[in-house]
């Protein structure tokens, strides 16, 4: 998936609100990581971000323009629901998200109809890069380190996996994670 509310999302929020970059990205980074751990709720953060003085435009369009975000990488869900059914699987996905952005992602794109399991950064009250929300993930899983593989766009969260033990995927594109699986031993049928 998209990574939804990301600085690219609250650039074009900006632009389209007509609310100052600069001080929207300041309010963002001050607020946002608690937001994330669960211990305020999305309302609590757009209070903070946005809506500090009265507006033209409503939070609920606000929110809407939020989940409008998040998008699907259909051919990459395929791949792991592929994946999932031939070598019997078990899918966990580590996220740092808020909790009504991620209940909406699930609910909205079917998330829970393949993946088992949601570390989730609102509900374990953990973010990456911190080692503890992988150990987390480790341990609710139940999986072997040795046969685990994590997947990530960002590097450092690749780099935090690999160091617990986890095989990790740089995922830069679709072709190139389907490749780095293959060569795991992890093909899909065509």
């Amino acid at each position: 998936m998209t990574n939804g509310w990301d600085r690219q999302a609250r650039y074009e929020a900006a632009q389209l609100f007509g609310l100052d970059l600069k001080e929207t990205e300041e309010r963002h980074h001050l607020t946002f990581d608690t937001y994330e751990v669960g211990k305020i709720t999305l309302d609590e953060y757009l209070d903070r971000l946005v809506f500090y003085e009265e507006r033209s435009f409503s939070k609920d369009d606000f929110k809407n323009f939020m989940v409008s975000k998040s998008q699907a990488f259909p051919e990459m869900i395929q791949l792991v629901c592929d994946l999932k059914k031939k070598y019997n699987l078990k899918v966990a996905v580590i996220s740092n998200e808020g909790r009504e952005l991620n209940q909406y992602r699930i609910a909205t794109f079917r998330l829970n109809e393949f993946i088992d399991f949601f570390i989730s950064s609102s509900f374990v009250h953990f973010r990456k890069p911190d080692a503890d929300i992988f150990k987390v993930a480790i341990d609710i899983s139940q999986s072997d380190l040795e046969t685990s593989v994590y997947i990530d766009d960002r590097m450092l969260f690749v780099q935090v996996a690999e160091g617990l033990g986890l095989t990790g995927i740089y995922h830069t594109s679709y072709g190139d994670t389907k490749s780095q699986l293959a060569a795991l031993g992890l093909v899909a049928d065509e």
